[in-house]
């Protein structure tokens, strides 16, 4: 099929030398004795002299005029070289398009997230100011804090996700350990709500991954079910062994995940029914979990029932290195550079 083409594209030189064998022996049948003449052979020559500079001619008006109309699609190419070019070029163009939606993608998000923070913050600050003109409770000063904490820290992790490899350690890290902190660093929550924690976590339980980011991933996700459970409910923390992974398995007993919302949650700036009818949510929490498991090689499913339960599972898969994904993934973008 491409030889073809190759054979469609140079026909004017095909037809040219047609040509030009016809005209020689045109010339040499004319002459009175059929055979070789010196002045026959020269006005041969002269013919076809000006035959080929009438084609070059031609060839060279038809080449400025692709070339004048090199972006419009409707005019074709002059040979296959140039066939081949147009399409690397329309690919190209393509992948150019793509990187540039996937910027304005970013920066969109980027974009709603700031404007979602902002309006999230003001909250704490203003109830700061509010408790300036009263008198000031420790306990609720100390939730307020908290509360910027946990805004400022997801707008860290957030600018830190796309330099993920420049920030990271894979390390053999305690799971028992990690979940200790992650309920140690909302145990005023745990308090003011008066909500039980069942923490239930094999003690030689490791899995290969970052402490600093995994933490931040188990603390999202043990927020998420403080902020969705009642008073005086109840969040286990489980850990469980497959013959394929290891599972951390984080339950509440709160008011549940619409089955609706349920495929959702993970979306970046998703807060769903529960986001907006009980407590104001950047819809970040579980996004930015999900996506720096999936960085480090795990990932996140829930299992919810609205009124019921919410149960967040973090899968570590134990044939999967996620060192070497993430060296695979820098080699890619290295020589994608």
């Amino acid at each position: 099929m491409k030889f073809l083409r190759f054979l469609q594209y140079e026909r004017p030189y095909l037809l040219l030398c047609g040509a030009c064998f016809l005209l020689t022996a045109a010339v040499f049948s004319i002459g009175p004795h059929n055979t070789w003449d010196r002045e026959n052979f020269l006005y041969a020559l002269m013919l076809i002299l000006v035959m080929m500079a009438g084609f070059l001619l031609h060839r060279y008006l038809r080449m400025v005029q692709a070339i004048r109309q090199m972006h419009d699609e409707d005019t074709g190419p002059l040979s296959l070289e140039a066939e081949a070019c147009r399409e690397a070029l329309r690919l190209q163009r393509i992948s150019h398009i793509r990187s540039l939606n996937q910027i304005q993608d970013k920066q969109k998000e980027t974009y709603d997230f700031i404007v979602s923070w902002f309006h999230e913050i003001k909250t704490p600050i203003a109830v700061l100011r509010l408790l300036q003109q009263t008198e000031i409770s420790p306990a609720s000063l100390e939730d307020e804090l908290s509360r910027i904490e946990h805004y400022v820290d997801q707008a860290l992790y957030h600018a830190r996700l796309d330099s993920f490899n420049k920030d990271y350690e894979i390390l053999n890290c305690n799971l028992k350990q990690l979940a200790k902190e992650a309920v140690k660093h909302h145990s005023k929550t745990f308090i003011s709500k008066k909500i039980t924690v069942h923490l239930e976590v094999v003690d030689d339980t490791t899995v290969q991954s970052d402490s600093k980011w995994l933490l931040f991933i188990l603390g999202q996700l043990v927020s998420n079910s403080l902020k969705y459970t009642p008073a005086q409910g109840l969040i286990s923390i489980t850990s469980r062994v497959t013959p394929q992974e290891k599972l951390l398995v984080i339950r509440d007993n709160g008011v549940g995940i619409d089955r609706r919302d349920l495929p959702r949650i993970f979306e970046r700036g998703f807060t769903g029914t529960n986001g907006r009818t009980f407590v104001k949510s950047t819809g970040m929490g579980l996004y930015l979990a999900q996506e720096l498991s999936k960085k480090l090689g795990h990932y996140i499913t829930c299992e919810s029932a609205a009124g019921s339960f919410s149960e967040f599972t973090v899968h570590f898969p134990k044939n999967h290195d996620p060192y070497l994904g993430i060296v695979q993934q820098n080699n890619k973008k290295t020589q994608g550079l």
